[in-house]
């Protein structure tokens, strides 16, 4: 057991990685832009419109300094006004046209780019939603919080406005260096001598940026992490009960001040070299005037005035969109980094999944049976050593310690539970009783042997027959920060009003719902703190009813309650478990005295079965625990 102060820095050894390192998690580089490019493979219609229109104000663009060459060399030295006048409207309309097209262009990237971001933002959700348990046993939720607002969010500017940057910054520089050679090839040379120099400093820039991108976003994970963690309820009071809130105030002090660090650095990363950049690109018409009187002064051929004001011209055009496009190149290689740290969430592979033909059940009659069920916790994908969320379970313990794969936590279980029947499954803590009622609605799937509901493998049918055939009460109730109503409505969005009220009735919490000032439109607070504890089981034990599942799990749900509370959440408990087949895992045995059939479980394996007067006659381990049971029911924990 650590006994050290708790930390929220990610371990240093890549903290942010998961322990499986998934197929494609990371790729070389062309690789990883072959991947990225085809987010955008949807809207290569609206792209193209872009092209286009980045094309068009390129050509557009580039006609101004003929126009001006003209301007100089002909229109006035000639006297003739009349050409003046449609050569300087000829210039407003360039700019015209290429400031609408500019504004088309940016609506409809900026749109293509939102899209592509709410198409990874809900890759990555839908892929969450999909992973086992176990992920989130060991993964923290700031971390997965971070990927997907940090992450995504701070690629906002690349997926928006590189695409179209990219492109008209291209077809700028290749439209103006066309025009540069055709007003005079020798200056274009001299224009472009230092232009692999740029490229070779604007690489090295972007390779500096992408690795303190990648440090950056692993710091904001963490400071993500530690702020979901102490600044919800449960953080809140453990803090203030502990006398900790200065201690983890400055520890969010250090941790900021390491990303304040690291956001300096990404700042500032070749900024030099890029402003050495911007200067030799502003010194340039300088040196175009020094060449061309050079080469006059040599007895060269002479180049007109409008000729050297119309090359300057286009030279000084050139500097914006040359530097744009190594600044695009600076962006992508910054990207990549964020990019990377998306793919390892869609990367992640998915252990419980649908069959290929799953099996649907129109009307399930809730027969329940584990035909030779062996199970261990392989060790599961996570992209955090550490688990802060962790299982409040008997078996909490057990997932650590069979990770290895060193021993089985469930190992031949053969049990069979009729259509409306019930079980009860007791045992010492770490036996493997929560583990066995996960099985059941697959939130992990056997090692070895079978499950079966109405006689077919749970592994056969589809998520949906699963999900109305399995309701589970368990003893941790989560409510949503919404409304009673909207709580309860999780179970069926479609319930009428006097749904709820007839399955809060039920569930014995209409009285105290209808005693609150807004009623059902009454908010429950994070993690429904506004209610006890045994408001809170009943709420649950409502949704559940509303659910009206044929099978149902109860998972010690009145094992942290005093005996009030208790007897009434087992009031509400058997109203919900009549005439369903129930599951229940009991720390508590007066809850279980009834059941059909009753299970030890000991170390992963069936100790003892049989009705609870056959137990308690034979005198083994289920009469040791009814005996310790009843000597600690006076202490029992307060609610």
């Amino acid at each position: 057991m650590r006994h050290d102060t708790p930390h929220w820095t990610p371990s240093p050894a890549n903290p942010t990685k998961p322990e499986h390192s998934p197929p494609g998690a990371d790729p070389d580089q062309p690789a990883q832009l072959r991947r990225i490019l085809r987010l955008f493979r949807p809207y290569r219609g609206r792209l193209a419109l872009v092209g286009l229109l980045v094309a068009a104000s390129a050509l557009v663009s580039v006609a101004s300094p003929f126009l001006l060459r003209e301007i100089l060399d002909t229109a006035i030295p000639e006297r003739r006004t009349g050409l003046l006048s449609l050569l300087a409207l000829g210039m407003i309309a360039a700019a015209v046209v290429t400031s609408v097209f500019g504004v088309l262009q940016t609506l409809i990237s900026t749109t293509v780019g939102q899209r592509v971001m709410h198409d990874l933002r809900t890759a990555v959700y839908d892929r969450l939603q999909r992973m086992p348990l176990a992920f989130f046993t060991r993964t923290r939720t700031g971390e997965v919080q971070s990927r997907i607002a940090n992450d995504i969010g701070g690629m906002q500017a690349t997926v928006t406005s590189t695409a179209t940057s990219l492109v008209s910054n291209l077809t700028s520089v290749v439209a103006t260096v066309v025009a540069m050679l055709a007003l005079d090839w020798r200056l274009t040379v001299v224009s472009l001598l230092l232009l692999p120099l740029f490229v070779w400093i604007s690489r090295r820039v972007g390779r500096e940026r992408k690795r303190i991108t990648s440090q950056r976003q692993k710091q904001m994970a963490a400071m993500s992490a530690m702020v979901t963690e102490s600044l919800s309820v449960s953080g809140i009071l453990l803090g203030r009960t502990m006398g900790r809130s200065d201690s983890l105030t400055r520890d969010f002090a250090r941790e900021s001040e390491r990303l304040v660090g690291l956001e300096v650095r990404s700042s500032m990363a070749g900024r030099w070299r890029m402003s050495t950049i911007g200067i030799v690109m502003a010194a340039m018409p300088a040196l175009i005037y020094w060449a061309a009187g050079m080469v006059l002064d040599s007895g060269g051929p002479s180049v007109s005035l409008g000729t050297l004001v119309a090359f300057v011209s286009l030279q000084q055009g050139l500097f914006r969109p040359a530097v744009g496009l190594l600044s695009t190149g600076v962006d992508i290689q910054t990207s990549l980094a964020l990019f990377q740290r998306i793919f390892e969430y869609l990367d992640l592979p998915i252990d419980i999944t649908e069959p290929a033909e799953p099996v649907r059940l129109e009307k399930v009659r809730g027969e329940v049976r584990f035909d030779r069920v062996d199970f261990t916790y392989g060790k599961e994908p996570s992209t955090n050593g550490s688990s802060t969320n962790g299982s409040s379970t008997d078996e909490a313990g057990a997932q650590g310690s069979s990770a290895k794969g060193s021993q089985l936590t469930l190992s031949g279980i053969d049990l069979t539970v009729p259509a409306g029947g019930s079980l009860a499954v007791v045992g010492p803590t770490g036996s493997g009783k929560t583990t066995l009622s996960y099985l059941v609605p697959r939130l992990y799937d056997v090692t070895g042997g079978r499950i079966l509901i109405d006689g077919v493998d749970v592994r056969d049918l589809d998520f949906d027959t699963l999900s109305r055939a399995v309701g589970v009460v368990s003893q941790e109730t989560y409510l949503f920060h919404a409304s009673v109503a909207d709580n309860l409505r999780f179970a069926k969005p479609d319930a009428r009003d006097e749904e709820l009220v007839a399955a809060a009735r039920a569930a014995q919490i209409h009285d105290h719902i209808a005693s609150l000032p807004e009623g059902y439109d009454t908010l429950v607070g994070e993690r429904g703190y506004r209610f006890s504890g045994g408001e809170k089981q009943r709420l649950a034990i409502a949704r559940t009813i509303l659910r009206d599942p044929p099978v149902l799990i109860l998972d010690e749900a009145t094992s942290a309650l005093d005996t009030r509370t208790e007897h009434a959440v087992q009031q509400a408990v058997d109203t919900l478990s009549a005439g369903r087949t129930t599951i229940t895992i009991a720390h508590r045995l007066s809850t279980v005295r009834d059941a059909d059939q009753i299970v030890v479980l000991d170390g992963g394996r069936v100790a003892e079965r049989g009705s609870h007067e056959e137990l308690l006659a034979r005198g083994g381990r289920y009469a040791a625990l009814v005996r310790r049971d009843e000597s600690l029911a006076p202490v029992a924990p307060a609610g």
